[in-house]
């Protein structure tokens, strides 16, 4: 186990504190991957693959926002950012 903890409860939150960042890292690397994911299927110009893949984006951003993984506000700009790459694709 790490860290120097001696009290019990320090002793639980250490081990709740790494299950918490090991479970927060996977999150947050599936947001990351969804996003990339939505990233070159705009790329190919494939629109119906990319409208899914956007869906899926936002429902990552959202989740993690209300996990408090990521703020608010910056999955509301990335959403926002997506959307204006999808919409640009239609154009």
């Amino acid at each position: 186990m790490k860290g120097n903890a001696n009290i019990k409860s320090a002793i639980k939150r250490v081990k709740t504190n790494e299950k918490r960042r090991i479970q927060n890292a996977s999150v947050k690397s599936a947001l990351r991957t969804a996003i990339k994911q939505f990233e070159a299927k705009v790329e190919n110009n494939d629109a119906e693959a990319a409208k899914a893949a956007f869906v899926e984006a936002t429902k990552k951003l959202d989740k993690a926002a209300n996990k408090g993984l990521i703020h608010k506000n910056a999955a509301s700009r990335q959403k926002s950012r997506l959307a204006k790459k999808l919409n640009g694709l239609s154009a």
